[in-house]
């Protein structure tokens, strides 16, 4: 089941299922809400595209946050022209 399904600036597909965000609040309890993941998608400060692995990293800047974490990493598997999350947590610094 998919919790929300967006379009990327090519056009492409990008989904976050339901068993993806379970295994993202399992590992990183911290990240609350799955709008922050959709957030990061549509309007992220920096994108890092990796054609050779068929990945991106979208990050965002979220200075409300309790942790000195401020910034989300999603990371993005492009399979046939959909995408799919992996994904996503808090990091300190853009990389």
């Amino acid at each position: 089941m998919n919790i929300f399904e967006i379009s990327d600036k090519k056009g492409n597909k990008i989904r976050l299922t339901s068993e993806r965000w379970t295994h993202i609040r399992k590992k990183h309890p911290s990240l609350e809400k799955w709008e922050d993941i959709e957030q990061t998608l549509i309007k992220p400060i920096k994108e890092r595209h990796f054609e050779e692995k068929n990945k991106s990293y979208y990050y965002s800047f979220f200075k409300d946050w309790k942790s000195p974490n401020k910034y989300l990493k999603v990371i993005v598997k492009y399979l046939n022209g959909e995408g799919f999350i992996l994904s996503a947590h808090p990091v300190k610094h853009l990389r």
